[in-house]
């Protein structure tokens, strides 16, 4: 059974750096397109970035310029860099990928950024 595995979320002060990496367990498939959306309380989930397999990416304009998404095909796995965190970055991120036979989420990590 494939699962995403993510892990490096956690508490930090504003101006400080985390890294999230996802990875896509039990799979002998490349996922087509992996990234990280998140979901600050009260408000709805929003896309933060996503890279092809190719290498193509995106990005939600509130963090271009400070997160760096990149994949290891090899491993399956995904990883956020996140520098210069704001107080506003604060939020559960969820890792997903897309595999020809369908989506799959992560459980999700917190990320919290104090000010």
């Amino acid at each position: 059974q494939v699962q995403l595995v993510e892990s490096g979320g956690g508490l930090v002060q504003a101006g400080g750096s985390l890294r999230l990496s996802c990875a896509a367990s039990g799979s002998i498939f490349i996922a087509n397109r992996m990234g990280w959306d998140r979901q600050a309380p009260g408000k709805q989930r929003e896309l933060v970035a996503a890279i092809t397999s190719g290498g193509t990416t995106t990005y939600a304009d509130s963090v271009k310029g400070r997160f760096t998404i990149s994949r290891d095909n090899a491993k399956n796995t995904v990883y956020l860099q996140m520098n210069s965190l704001k107080p506003e970055d604060t939020a559960v991120y969820y890792c997903n990928a897309d595999f020809h036979y369908g989506s799959l989420w992560g459980q999700g990590t917190q990320v919290t950024v104090s000010s």
